[in-house]
């Protein structure tokens, strides 16, 4: 394994793009020939661009695996860069350059899934994960057991999934926030929040809680970074219910290390996770979390520990436990402790790394 392509054309930032750039980053720092393949001007290329990684510009969407000219475009660079290994990570990539890493004869053609959803069990998701895929990785144990539930009706395709864990770099987080975020540092307790303004996060949620939370007397502040659809909808919520000096938007947020050190609390509302991303960060942060009991959050968070997981969708269970953390500063600081430790030992970036290139090296070893 030599020359790698790391592959992701969606064109905004997420929770499947950020370990894609630091995986690749990583694999540069071991000697690998390194290449990102994103769309024009997303995200993920600018960054690529400022990290002096190697681009190769293209834009694939679900029909793409039937355009012909997408297919030769990218096998002309698969060929011309000697690419022995190519790592993809959403479903309408994986249909088209799945194929063309097949007709062009790459060693390790690597999905890499962070969606805890079904895989529809059609022919042409049956012939990737039969015929084309070599390496398949799940960042969950919920991913991979929602990508199989239908392929495992036609075939046994459990047994080639492995599940590897997202890795953080600790370093980030041990530093003093730089950048100043509403009310972090007048001695207010700050609730936070970081993710899409989409339904799956449903900040909604988050303001009914904060509402009633101010309905109590309870002294805090709420920080909601992100943007996206539903930005409209959540400022008129917060309209609605008398917030505007308690919860803000801060829309995008690029430094979430320094964002996370802001904050006492760590909030997540959505209704499913492929993998907490963001939960790990503010553990390693040192920060509680509240979050529901769904999809892959037992993984990261455990109950009584390093947070509380509240049975979904239960907003009044939610708005209890983080009025326990509020009130209670000595398990809130303990629960943060304790997680800074847990992501020490389950997810440090570079044990990860290793992780993957193993098991990309030697998965076929008896």
């Amino acid at each position: 394994m030599k020359n790698i392509c790391f592959l992701n054309t969606t064109s905004f930032w997420g929770g499947g793009e950020k370990p894609h750039l630091e995986y690749a980053l990583k694999f540069s720092e071991k000697n690998y020939n390194v290449y990102i393949a994103a769309s024009k001007d997303s995200p993920l290329a600018k960054k690529a661009q400022e990290k002096n990684i190697k681009l190769f510009e293209i834009k694939f969407n679900n029909l793409s695996f039937l355009n012909i000219f997408k297919h030769i475009k990218l096998y002309r660079f698969l060929k011309k860069e000697k690419i022995d290994t190519i790592i993809v990570t959403t479903s309408q990539d994986v249909k088209a350059a799945g194929i063309t890493a097949k007709l062009a004869h790459i060693e390790r053609i690597v999905y890499m899934r962070g969606l805890a959803v079904s895989v529809k069990n059609s022919i042409i998701n049956r012939i990737l994960f039969n015929s084309i895929l070599t390496h398949i990785i799940a960042n969950s144990l919920e991913t991979k057991k929602t990508m199989v539930e239908n392929l495992n009706r036609y075939k046994n395709i459990d047994d080639k999934v492995k599940v590897i864990y997202h890795g953080i770099e600790l370093g980030l987080f041990d530093k003093q926030a730089k950048e100043k975020f509403p009310y972090s540092e007048e001695h207010k307790l700050v609730i936070g929040t970081a993710g899409r303004l989409t339904i799956q996060k449903r900040q909604s949620d988050l303001i009914k809680i904060a509402y009633n939370l101010k309905e109590k007397g309870l002294k805090f502040k709420m920080l909601i970074a992100g943007t996206g659809e539903l930005k409209a909808e959540i400022e008129n919520m917060i309209e609605e219910y008398k917030l505007q000096q308690d919860v803000f938007l801060l829309d995008f947020v690029e430094n979430i290390p320094s964002f996370m050190r802001s904050i006492d609390i760590f909030a997540l509302t959505s209704s499913w996770e492929g993998f907490g991303y963001v939960l790990v960060e503010a553990m390693a942060a040192s920060k509680p979390v509240v979050a529901y009991n769904i999809s892959s959050n037992p993984e990261v968070v455990r109950e009584n520990e390093t947070g509380f997981l509240v049975d979904y969708p239960n907003i009044e269970m939610f708005g209890e436990k983080l009025e326990q953390l509020i009130i209670n500063s000595s398990e809130r600081i303990q629960f943060g402790k304790n997680a800074r430790k847990l992501v020490e030992s389950n997810f440090q970036i570079n044990d990860k790394v290793s992780e993957l290139e193993n098991y990309l090296l030697h998965k076929n070893e008896a």
